[in-house]
């Protein structure tokens, strides 16, 4: 029972102590997340081999206690299980674990893009951290959201279309595809027949379309800052403006 303590005592120091080792642990799992977002986007233009089933083993392994870690330590276990997050971390280690154990299943491939998610928390975790992030976290964010639909739908495409679709080769032609029908561009010289194909391009523009204008919006919008109205809690203002808009209390931005 003791042992069992100090060891939630110790996995509580780490994830959510202010220790300098606990700092170091999380900037090590941060290293990690992205290490891992690095790896998903090379590796998906890449035929797998037995060193690359070796990798995702320790990743998956890695991600699993990752994952049983966090769930101990949570106030609200259940919901943090059901949550898209949770569901989606799962389905990431089912992935990385599945193919060692002999299950050649293609679609297990696009659901490793599900870790991109990830990368959402990985933007929170540095807003808190780096000034660099706080000023431009929305463009961030922004950039974020566009990453993930473009990587996400060309591993779709990939997996749906491969099989049967002799435009569709490799990873680049699908995302080559995702792109121009991201833009609009639509050069016809690939296209996904059918009915799925065809609602799975309407998705694309659909989304994507709208991800990309957000995007614009946020790198060409005047910048604001971020400063709570003791009045009224509007967060966000004009980098010059002296009252609050909403409710006209005299403000004290720091710029």
């Amino acid at each position: 029972m003791a042992t069992g303590t100090r060891s939630d005592t110790l996995l509580r120091e780490l994830y959510e102590g202010e220790s300098r080792r606990s700092v170091w642990f999380r900037y090590g799992l941060l290293l990690f997340d992205v290490a891992t977002i690095v790896f998903l986007v090379l590796t998906s233009f890449i035929d797998g081999s037995p060193v690359l089933e070796l990798v995702d083993l320790a990743i998956g392994i890695i991600i699993l206690a990752d994952f049983i870690a966090r769930l101990l330590l949570s106030r609200h276990r259940f919901h943090d299980l059901l949550h898209p997050l949770g569901l989606a971390d799962i389905a990431v280690i089912i992935s990385f674990l599945a193919p060692v154990s002999g299950q050649q299943l293609g679609f297990l491939r696009a659901l490793r893009a599900l870790r991109l998610f990830r990368s959402y928390r990985v933007t929170s975790r540095m807003k808190r951290d780096f000034p660099f992030v706080r000023r431009n976290y929305e463009t961030i964010v922004a950039g974020t959201h566009l990453f993930v639909f473009l990587f996400v739908m060309t591993a779709v495409v990939y997996e749906t279309q491969h099989q049967h679709n002799p435009a569709i080769g490799n990873y680049v032609d699908a995302l080559y595809f995702t792109v121009t029908t991201l833009t609009t561009t639509g050069f016809g010289d690939i296209t996904l027949p059918g009915t799925t194909g065809r609602l799975l391009s309407i998705v694309m523009m659909i989304v994507g379309v709208s991800l990309f204008v957000r995007m614009v919006q946020v790198l060409f919008r005047p910048r604001r800052m971020h400063h709570k109205c003791a009045s009224c809690g509007l967060s966000e203002h004009e980098t010059d403006a002296v009252h609050c808009k909403r409710c006209g209390m005299l403000l004290h931005l720091t710029t």
